[in-house]
């Protein structure tokens, strides 16, 4: 009975954690509108951040109140902006004077990047219905057993003995429900791999309910449009009707936050839009120390960026299209977006629930709900029937959806071009640069190592040459000797040649060379591959020396025991995984292994994500272009 009775408390404080928990979903949203729709962003991070103290403190008292551990899957902060040489902070393509605001927008895409971000705000939203409302539950059927009596129905006392017997199985269930989305993903850990827990069931309600979940963040951003696309129209007449010129790179450049999400979301129907945006001219001084832009001669640095600035937004046809975008949205995204969720909303809460309500609790009946021509009792087929409708007709929308973003938002043949150059220049400076450096690696070891040991060798046959006659037995005493200095050389110059080339991988290819590196790890290592045929050579060396990195940089900062490799080969691209059971939390801009990964393979269109959570499991994902499919690893 104490058990039971102390469940009841632990309901009653898990339910009060999630009306806290809207309270700080409403205050995040309310900061959304003026944040997104307004540029006021620097009011997005305090509720975000406050959202994530509210959560923590649940994970804390589930933890304390009902047993169960639930870790912060947050990934780390990111570091403070620095300042360049010029006395610039730079952020992407736009230069700062000040740190405030490179450090404001590195934190604002730290927190809405952050997938922990997003589940924070979902269990803020539905747990109150859902696992609050599952621990509060024994307590109410409990009440419910108390006050029936009194209205004529005496068998209502049976509820008080289920609700003590159930109050335990709640908690724990409510429990389960914070840990699944305050948690990271659920992990089981095997002989060979770690590989994600499947419950088909709850797959098969994720694929009905994903989409319609979708379409209501969508719908959330087609709404946003609206102020932000008033706030354009305000902007650009103030700027050019009140000569308020100053606004335009405001309302044109700092409310591209909103189609930049929208971007970011495109990856729900499709590939994620790329940033149409050409970009940004660098400034130069002219031999004078002024600063031109178009026209115009610039004494200050600082006028000049902005100028330049201006023209950078009002020339570039992207910009334009997304004030088209921003007018348009509210329009055509809406109602891609709003019409099932209307239907799958009206249907369950317009039409099932009130009816349920009607029956159960004896709620008065409104006109406009819970009856169709009159007659309640249709309601719930109807209901049904409507979101059954708007749940089957979702997927198609989002795609709809996402198609309709990209008519506007993708990049123009002239911006994919400009973006193209813009990328051969910093990959061919990288190639130059790890050609130079790699190069450079060959001589050092080439004359500190093997000439070094040549010229030893070339010394000791004179030596040798003049105790022949005088001393033979120094002379081979010293032949002895060079005979190990010469197998020593042999040793030095292929293990120089296996730096640059291993034989493994020129002979048996990419799997078994892998396969030899996962046998020289020190961490237990599986490899799984498929790769049907075998690629260029170049292609193979910066995949091979990619996973060297990985499992070195595994094996020396993770604490991980195991590791994974997947390797897959399509028709389109190799598709690389690396895993490991460590501690988690690797960040690219920490440290120089992963950027340098990232610039061997960005020299064959590859890329190179991170998922690294606080705890681990860390997976790098390296995905290299075939090279039918990318004209920069063509051979000849």
């Amino acid at each position: 009975m104490t058990r039971r009775l102390r469940a009841l408390a632990v309901g009653f404080e898990l339910f009060a954690l999630t009306l806290l928990g809207v309270a700080g979903f409403a205050v995040t949203i309310a900061a959304f509108a003026p944040g997104f729709g307004l540029g006021m962003l620097f009011l997005l991070p305090a509720p975000l951040l406050w959202g994530r103290t509210i959560a923590q403190v649940a994970r804390q008292r589930t933890a304390l109140l009902a047993g169960v551990s639930i870790a912060a899957p947050y990934q780390p902060a990111p570091p403070p902006p620095v300042r360049q040489a010029d006395g610039w902070y730079r952020k992407d393509r736009v230069l700062y004077r000040s740190p405030y605001w490179p450090a404001l927008m590195g934190r604002i895409e730290w927190l809405l990047g952050d997938n922990a971000t997003w589940r924070d705000l979902g269990w803020m939203m539905i747990a109150p219905v859902t696992g609050g409302l599952l621990a509060l539950a024994p307590a109410l059927l409990i009440a419910a057993g108390i006050v029936l009596p009194f209205f004529g129905y005496p068998v209502g006392l049976l509820l008080i003995p289920v609700g003590f017997l159930n109050a335990e199985y709640a908690v724990r269930g409510a429990a389960a429900f914070n840990r699944r989305l305050l948690g990271g993903p659920f992990l089981r850990s095997n002989v060979d791999n770690v590989l994600p827990v499947r419950h088909p069931v709850k797959e098969w309600v994720a694929q009905a309910l994903l989409p319609p979940l979708r379409l209501a963040v969508l719908l959330l951003t087609s709404l946003l449009a609206i102020p932000v696309f008033v706030a354009t129209v305000l902007g650009f007449i103030a700027a050019y009707g009140l000569g308020l010129i100053f606004l335009v790179p405001m309302v044109l450049g700092d409310l591209r936050w909103l189609a930049t999400w929208r971007r970011s979301l495109a990856h729900w129907s499709g590939p994620p839009i790329p940033a149409p945006y050409r970009p940004l001219p660098v400034l130069v001084a002219n031999s004078e120390g002024l600063f031109q832009v178009g026209k115009s001669l610039y004494r200050t640095q600082r006028w000049a960026v902005w100028a330049q600035r201006f023209s950078w937004l009002t020339g570039d046809p992207a910009t334009w299209r997304e004030v088209l975008w921003r007018g348009l949205d509210p329009i055509v995204g809406g109602l891609l977006a709003g019409i099932p969720v209307a239907m799958i909303g009206y249907g369950i809460w317009g039409l099932v629930l009130p009816r349920i309500t009607q029956t159960v609790l004896g709620a008065p009946r409104h006109d406009w709900y819970g009856a169709i021509d009159g007659n309640p009792w249709p309601a719930i087929p109807v209901g049904l029937l409507l979101a059954w409708i708007g749940i089957k007709i979702a997927p198609a929308a989002v795609r709809w959806h996402g198609r309709w973003s990209r008519v506007l938002l993708s990049p123009s043949a002239q911006a994919v071009l400009s973006q193209r150059v813009e990328q051969l220049t910093q990959t061919r400076a990288d190639a130059t640069a790890a050609s130079a450096s790699e190069l450079r690696r060959i001589e050092r070891d080439l004359h500190d190592g093997t000439q070094a040991r040549l010229v030893a060798l070339g010394m000791n046959l004179g030596a040798i040459e003049r105790l022949l006659d005088t001393n033979p037995t120094a002379a081979r005493e010293l032949l002895a000797k060079t005979r190990e200095s010469v197998g020593t050389a042999l040793r030095e110059l292929r293990e120089l040649v296996r730096g640059i080339h291993p034989p493994v991988l020129a002979e048996r290819g990419l799997a078994d060379a892998v396969r030899a590196l996962a046998l020289d790890s020190p961490l237990s290592t599986v490899v799984s591959a498929h790769l049907p045929w075998r690629l260029p050579e170049p292609i193979e060396a910066a995949a091979y020396f990619g996973v060297a990195e990985a499992l070195g940089n595994a094996a020396k900062h993770s604490g991980a025991t195991k590791a994974t490799v997947s390797m897959e080969l399509t028709t389109e691209n190799l598709r690389i995984v690396v895993g490991d059971n460590g501690k988690g939390g690797a960040d690219p801009m920490r440290g120089s292994g992963l950027r340098g990964l990232a610039q061997r393979l960005g020299i064959f269109d590859g890329i190179v994500t991170i998922s690294s959570p606080a705890g681990g499991p860390t997976e790098l994902t390296l995905e290299i272009p075939c090279a039918s499919s990318s004209p920069r690893t063509s051979t000849s």
